[in-house]
């Protein structure tokens, strides 16, 4: 099994794995693409310092992109769409059009609730503090 993993340790495989984990393959995939079972990947990533980095630096980039992805599609942003019309008197002809996609406000809640989890999570908490001297009347009037 040694000597498996040392084909794995090239600059040329590495660079794979990481491409392979920053296109959004779980790690059965890419220990499947490695010719490997998923434990042996696993325990190649706990013990070798060479594997971990170039998984995590490849789901790194995939998390970045899907971050930058949510945070476009709270604020809403614009795109170009060409499209290809034809007619008699013009032939063909490129279309290019603009369009405004709008914000997503379960994008924003979702961004929000996990940036900002104090301000913006579902339950608030309120504490209720009172002297026991303040519950003496209501003590006296309960007997």
């Amino acid at each position: 099994m040694a000597g498996m993993i040392d084909k794995w340790l090239t600059e040329d495989a590495l660079l794979l794995i990481t491409g392979w984990a920053r296109d959004g393959l779980t790690l059965a995939d890419i220990a499947h693409n490695m010719g490997v079972c998923l434990r042996t990947l696993v325990n190649w990533k706990e013990k070798n310092d060479k594997i971990r980095k170039a998984l995590d630096d490849g789901k790194e980039v995939a998390d970045r992109r899907v971050e930058n992805a949510l945070y476009k599609r709270a604020l809403g942003y614009m795109v170009t769409e060409k499209t290809i019309t034809q007619s008699e008197k013009d032939g063909y002809k490129e279309v290019t059009t603009s369009k405004h996609i709008p914000a997503d406000v379960t994008a924003q809640i979702y961004w929000l609730k996990n940036r900002k989890p104090k301000q913006w999570r579902d339950r608030q908490e309120t504490a209720i503090t009172a002297d026991i001297e303040d519950l003496t009347p209501l003590v006296e009037l309960l007997k």
